[in-house]
């Protein structure tokens, strides 16, 4: 299907679930449960799928890049993957997490017919990260110190330095590139995002083998062509907003992009908080491996779970922007109802899915460490490891789903606090207790995250549950008031 004409394809599904929302829940007293069940799902799936794609693509960029640098040199495929995991991580995280305060408002604003404030948010976004960026690129400079100050190796350290720096571009490239993501994700004109990140990808592959490999320009070409991946993709995407395909959602650059800016500002923080006290737990249990008995077995073996781990998650990240942008396009229509249909729907698919990988992950236990290593005691330690792997995949199907929930709903700085609470007084404490105290090894660490995020997906699914959705549908009117309206279309 054409992605530019996303908008006015979706139309006649939303108009009907606005008439079925006035004669009940989804006009299930005139209509079958199994037919309001696949519409849900055609219009959950023509977001998710597009989105799980793009998120693919984007994220093979750096792996192509680290697995190619591997053919250098060991310290060289070092220093790439500790300035992909820390430094880009990091800013990865807080970009992402910044941009997704758009998920809330871009949403909710399209699901009201304001989609001219859609470009204005935007903008103010762009401000934001750009700034962001700014104070970040300091992080990269002063990366060789941090590195050594958190124990990582001299040579490791100046070298994964030296690449942070090149690698700048980059950082400024993801605060251009997320806002516009999620500007077209609230409008479902996802599948222009996959194309372009599957063109940028394509050619990823073929300079970074002609640079690395065949040029040998080594880390300097590495850094070059991830740069130049990121800029065609932002560049692509550019292209996309403004030549045309979203005619009534950007009208051009405005001054109101500079106005309400603080509070856009502590909307995008409570995003980002919310996102990286999540995704720093991963780079916490690294570290905690690094400092048991066999610390070189215990991070090879936590290493390949997350991996696994990781390309299982692909699915349920692609549902969380799924949901989050139905939840906040019902509630801006005025339609709760269908908000919440929609959640019920999306944690029965994601639990589905994600339950066929665990059992398939659990038969696989002593065979699929082969494909990531050779190296019999770690293979064993990994097949010690999957049950919490495959218990982590299936809270994996439920959790991410509710963030979606929480951040179509704008409850970003409410699941901060949870998460706070939940990932590192409790999961945090218990992974330290039992891993390094109770001499539990890399079993215990990862026992102990597994109570945080089952703690995490308790306290979520409780706010869900008790969720009024008659007044988020309100307040959804009344933050598109406070964030702009009609008003303020400039």
């Amino acid at each position: 299907m054409d992605d530019s004409s996303s908008s006015s394809s979706l139309a006649p599904l939303l108009e009907e679930g606005k008439e079925n929302e006035e004669k009940g829940v989804l006009g299930v007293t005139e209509r079958s449960f199994l037919r309001d069940t696949c519409e849900e799902l055609r219009m959950l799936w023509y977001i998710a799928g597009p989105a799980i794609l793009t998120s693919l693509f984007q994220y093979s960029l750096a792996s192509v890049t680290q697995t190619l640098v591997g053919h250098i040199g060991t310290v060289e495929l070092a220093a790439v993957g500790i300035q992909n995991l820390v430094v880009a991580g990091v800013s990865f995280g807080i970009m992402l997490g910044m941009g997704s305060a758009l998920e809330t408002l871009c949403g909710q604003a399209f699901g009201a017919g304001e989609l001219s404030m859609l470009g204005i948010y935007m903008q103010r976004s762009w401000v934001i990260l750009s700034f962001t960026a700014l104070f970040l690129s300091l992080f990269y400079i002063f990366s060789t110190p941090i590195l050594k100050l958190i124990g990582t190796s001299d040579e490791i350290s100046n070298m994964a330095g030296q690449f942070s720096i090149w690698m700048i571009p980059e950082l400024f490239a993801f605060a251009i590139n997320f806002p516009m993501q999620k500007f077209l994700q609230a409008q479902s004109k996802v599948m222009a995002m996959a194309w372009i990140s599957a063109a940028a990808l394509v050619l990823h592959l073929f300079l970074s083998w002609l640079c690395i490999i065949k040029l040998g320009l080594g880390l300097v070409g590495a850094a070059v062509t991830l740069n130049f991946s990121w800029v065609v993709l932002v560049v692509g995407q550019l292209v996309y907003i403004m030549g045309g395909s979203c005619k009534d959602s950007w009208t051009g650059f405005s001054w109101s992009a500079f106005t309400n800016l603080a509070g856009f500002f502590w909307l995008s923080l409570a995003s980002a908080v919310m996102l990286c006290l999540e995704y720093w737990t991963l780079m916490i249990v690294i570290l905690l491996a690094g400092m048991l008995k066999n610390p070189e077995i215990a991070v090879d073996a936590a290493t390949i779970g997350m991996n696994v781990e990781g390309w299982c998650f692909m699915i349920p990240l692609g549902f969380l922007a799924a949901i989050s942008v139905r939840v906040s396009n019902e509630l801006g229509a005025g339609r709760p109802n269908a908000a919440k249909f929609s959640v019920l729907i999306v944690v029965m698919l994601s639990v589905i899915i994600q339950t066929a990988f665990m059992v398939i992950i659990l038969l696989t236990r002593n065979d699929f460490p082969v494909i990531f290593t050779d190296n019999e005691l770690v293979m064993k330690k990994v097949t010690k490891i999957t049950p919490f792997l495959c218990v982590s995949i299936f809270l994996g199907s439920i959790q991410p789903v509710l963030s979606g929930v929480a951040v179509g709903a704008g409850w970003q700085a409410t699941v901060a606090y949870v998460n706070l609470g939940c990932y590192y007084l409790v999961g945090l404490t218990s992974a330290i207790l039992m891993g390094l105290k109770f001499n539990l090894d890399l079993e215990g660490i990862w026992g102990g995250i597994l109570l945080g995020i089952l703690l995490q997906t308790i306290v979520l699914l409780i706010i869900t549950l008790r969720t009024d959705w008659e007044r988020e549908a309100a307040l959804a009117k009344e933050r598109i008031l406070n964030w702009g309206g009609s008003s303020s279309k400039t």
